[in-house]
Formats: structure tokens, C-alpha cells, sequence
């Protein structure tokens, strides 16, 4: 069974054959066996080409390790567990969006959190002026799910939608002008994510209380680990199926 994942990544990546080789020091005969009959690569091979198409060898060799290693692997994605997201500091959040010089992805239902920030609008229009690629997914406000969270939270049936709309307002002017790409889904989210390159905030939902109140993971992205690719293809699910905004 050929292994689809390696020829989509090369192939999103402009790679032929003949590069893979002379980058892994193999015959193009046996990148091809790579490819068209699923043979597993030595490890230094698996890590050079992860490194080349940028996704983890447990994206790309899914059996590739044992299980015993997948776990160690696994537990060391987690950097820090927070009891709350309000416990988590502003220069944490700063230091994680100043580093990104490739990706900030976020999804939630509305974030209004992050528009205390008075710089963040700023400090976003310079990130994707600079390459880096902004994507924001919100809540669609009209939805049965904002509204069934918002119930869920304790807050009344309407109000998380009018904070959707805020956050909405808040986020259209870097939309306006193509510094990032807006979109509303429909989506019951049990985590909100924050992706920063390659770490990530991941905050549970919990029934009852306030995404604020809730715990969150600091993941980190480690060639091999599964955490931190299950969130990021989670995320890719929501954004594929959502809508831009009404605004």
C-alpha cells in the first residue's frame, strides 16, 4: 500500500525523487520504494526527510516506533500543565507569538481574552507583513453550538454569540487588509488552540466553567510524537469545513 502522506509532502513541497536521494544519501529506486510499497526508512532517513518537508516522522511513519518509544516521546511534547488559562501570564503569550516566523493558528469560539492585548493587532499585521501565516477561526455566532456553550458556561444562552461578534470586530481589520485569513465554524469544540509554529496552548473545555477557568497544555513539537500532531490535523479538520464571516 503506497504511503500517501510521504508522496502528498513531497509533493506539496515541490521534491522530486532524485532530491530526496541526494539529500538522504540513497538510491532514487529506494526513495520510490519509500513511496510506492510503504518501506519504513532507517531513522536517520526518516529524520532527514521530516526535516525536509517540515512534518513529524510519526505524521509521515505512523508504525515507525515502538510503542514504548512513542510514549517517552509523547510526554516529553508537554512543556507545562496550567490548572487555568488565566494563570498563564501576558509574557507568555508574547514570547509565543513573537517567536512564530511561520504559523499562528487559533481556534475558539470567540477569544475575547486576547483582545486585552492593546498590541496584538499590530503586533499580528507585522507578523504576516514578516511571512508569517495568520489563520483565526471563530465561532460562527449564529450557531446552535455557541449558543449550546454558551448555555453550558453558565453565562446565558446569547451572550457567548455577542462576544463572537466583538471578537469579530475586533479581528476584521486585519482580515480587510490580507493580513490574516478569518473564518466562523459550526464545530462543538471540546479544546481551544493556539498554535505558535511549533508549540501550541491547548485549553480544555469543561462543562460548567468558563474556558478561562479551565486547564490548558503548553505542547511542543517533537519528531516522533503524536500530541502535538493530533491537535494540529484537529485543528485542519475545523478549518477545512468552516466559512468566511457575515460580517
Amino acid at each position: 500500500m503506497p504511503n500517501q502522506r510521504l508522496r502528498d509532502s513531497l509533493l506539496r513541497n515541490g521534491l522530486s525523487l532524485e532530491h530526496v536521494a541526494n539529500t538522504t544519501g540513497v538510491d532514487p529506486k529506494t526513495v520510490e520504494r519509500w513511496i510506492t510499497k510503504d518501506r519504513t526508512p532507517y531513522p536517520r532517513h526518516r529524520h532527514a526527510i521530516s526535516t525536509l518537508v517540515g512534518e513529524t516522522e510519526a505524521y509521515l511513519w505512523p508504525n515507525a516506533l515502538a510503542s514504548e518509544t512513542k510514549k517517552e516521546i509523547n510526554e516529553s511534547e508537554v512543556v507545562q500543565v496550567y490548572a487555568h488559562r488565566h494563570s498563564i501570564t501576558q509574557d507568555v503569550w508574547a514570547h509565543l507569538l513573537n517567536q512564530a516566523k511561520l504559523n499562528v493558528s487559533i481556534l475558539v469560539y470567540s477569544g475575547m481574552f486576547l483582545t486585552d492585548n492593546p498590541a496584538l493587532i499590530r503586533t499580528m499585521r507585522q507578523k504576516a507583513e514578516d511571512g508569517v501565516k495568520i489563520r483565526l477561526l471563530l465561532g460562527d455566532p449564529a450557531s446552535r453550538e455557541v449558543a449550546r456553550r454558551s448555555e453550558e458556561e453558565g453565562i446565558g444562552k446569547g451572550t457567548l454569540a455577542a462576544k463572537v461578534r466583538n471578537a469579530l470586530a475586533f479581528f476584521k481589520p486585519l482580515a480587510d487588509t490580507g493580513h490574516a485569513e478569518v473564518r466562523c465554524h459550526k464545530t462543538t469544540l471540546y479544546n481551544s488552540i493556539y498554535r505558535f509554529d511549533d508549540e501550541m496552548l491547548v485549553n480544555t473545555h469543561v462543562h460548567g466553567f468558563m474556558a478561562g477557568h479551565a486547564p490548558v497544555l503548553h505542547l511542543r513539537r517533537l519528531s516522533g510524537g503524536d500530541l502535538f500532531e493530533t491537535y494540529a490535523e484537529s485543528f485542519q479538520g475545523v478549518w477545512d469545513a468552516a466559512k468566511p464571516p457575515k460580517w
